[in-house]
């Protein structure tokens, strides 16, 4: 068995989101899981840093046809551990600051799922299985289909997985791309092939041509299938949920390890967690704040959006903010939240630091040294930022949707199960309940240090994850 993984984005080399986590993470779990032969494929971006640059590779160069252009292909590539690398280079599509959000995106990945297919000569296998994700890769299999299936063997044998990491985001653009950028008849945006709500769909494309389609978490493939959650794309999925799937992601257990983290003041672990509380300690003497050792600190690493639960933390933000705890966020987003916080922390200087930016390291350090983690967001596909606070002995408090339902479990005293704390309804009043569960949880230490111990023992790797995905791909080899 033989997997090419298809991302816009991967770990090592660049990220913009949970995404590239996964790209980076499930290939060399996939090996492991007995897979012959796992690589990942994506767009080599002016963004990746100069020292993965470095590591490349030029094997060849490919020409990729378009509608009615032909575009250039360089092919590099790189092994890091048990996983090939490879990199398409344009610089027309891809020489540019950032990752999406251009007008001609459409072409940009039109381009990057053909180049795809135009490489797999080149490489140093071919694949069984190609795994598309999200809506940037959802042209592979519609391309595979229409103009590679007829060419050879190889092609003809292929299998695609699709997998939504978040359905928001679409890939729509305006149906006049399909003959002058895609290359498509006018046929299939009439027919409806790719055609969804009077749009070119990338995403809707990629459901409907492959031949498996997965989610991130149990409970998001069930989500999606309601209007509330599909962001319109619900009919589309309950036809075709005989092929759809929840596979909840996993996290790198090697770079999320307390014991080795590089970024902590002190390694721990759940044999010897005497040194989270130094961790906590050197975080408030970081962020100065006053060091309180029977006040918790609450931690907020997020896009400060809507989307996020951010409405609901501003609505009792005042009530929140009375009661024994000291608050610690980190992330950017709209301005009025990020105005909150900003204000937050001047009025409290001694309970509130805002940390309006993006910052890979004090997020660890956050990770280790806060006690409580906040994630109340009104959708959540998987969320891997409360199974690293778990992993770090960081207890949630969590709305039940998505991966947040799957991973967190509701902690129940007398019985010293549960490794954190939730809320069903999306409302503010529910949130602050929960929190003031936990925070009178906290004072407790004994029954602290099971809700702790229970988060740190829960398996969050990469290993079930990749067995799954592994039952799949031979059932589509048959």
């Amino acid at each position: 068995m033989k997997i090419l993984y298809i991302a816009s984005e991967a770990v090592p080399f660049i990220k913009s989101g949970g995404l590239g986590d996964v790209a980076g993470a499930l290939p060399s779990a996939l090996v492991e899981a007995g897979a012959e032969e796992a690589a990942v494929i994506l767009p080599l971006y002016q963004d990746i840093p100069q020292e993965m640059k470095d590591q490349l590779t030029f094997r060849k160069e490919i020409w990729v046809p378009l509608s009615w252009r032909t575009q250039y292909c360089g092919i590099f590539s790189a092994k890091i551990g048990k996983v090939t690398y490879y990199l398409l280079d344009n610089l027309y599509y891809f020489g540019r600051k950032g990752l999406y959000g251009y007008f001609d995106d459409g072409e940009r990945f039109a381009f990057f799922s053909r180049a795809v297919l135009e490489a797999l000569p080149h490489l140093d296998f071919m694949p069984d299985i190609l795994c598309c994700n999200d809506w940037q890769t959802g042209m592979v299999p519609m391309y595979l289909n229409r103009f590679y299936r007829t060419v050879s063997e190889d092609y003809r044998k292929i299998r695609v997985l699709f997998t939504i990491h978040n359905i928001q985001y679409q890939g729509s653009f305006s149906p006049e791309i399909t003959e002058d950028v895609l290359g498509l008849n006018w046929g299939d945006y009439a027919g409806g092939t790719i055609r969804y709500n009077d749009s070119v769909n990338f995403m809707k494309t990629g459901i409907s041509a492959s031949s498996w389609v997965t989610t991130v978490s149990p409970t998001y493939a069930q989500e999606i299938q309601r209007p509330e959650y599909s962001w319109g794309l619900d009919p589309i999925l309950r036809e075709m949920n005989n092929k759809l799937s929840g596979i909840l992601n996993g996290i790198d257990y090697e770079r999320y390890n307390p014991a080795k983290d590089p970024h902590l003041f002190f390694p721990y672990s759940i044999r010897k967690p005497e040194n989270k509380s130094k961790n906590k300690e050197a975080l408030q003497k970081l962020l100065g704040l006053p060091q309180r050792p029977n006040t918790p600190v609450i931690a907020i690493i997020s896009r400060l959006v809507d989307h996020k639960g951010m409405d609901l933390i501003g609505s009792v933000f005042a009530q929140l903010i009375s009661e024994n705890i000291q608050l610690v966020v980190l992330g950017t987003g709209d301005w009025q939240y990020e105005e909150l916080f900003r204000r937050a922390a001047m009025d409290y200087p001694e309970k509130v630091s805002a940390n309006i930016c993006f910052d890979s390291d004090l997020a660890q350090k956050i990770y280790a040294g806060a006690d409580i983690f906040l994630m109340p967001s009104k959708s959540e596909p998987c969320g891997l930022s409360q199974m690293i606070a778990m992993r770090y002995g960081t207890v949630p408090v969590a709305r039940e949707t998505g991966g947040l339902k799957d991973t967190v479990q509701p902690f129940i005293s007398w019985e010293g199960k549960g490794n954190g704390f939730t809320f069903a309804n999306y409302n503010a009043q529910d949130m602050l309940y929960v929190i003031r569960q936990a925070i009178q949880t906290y004072q407790d230490p004994e029954l602290w240090q099971t809700v702790q111990k229970n988060g740190m023992k829960t398996d969050f790797s990469w290993k079930k994850p990749a067995r799954e995905y592994i039952r799949i791909f031979e059932k589509l080899l048959g």
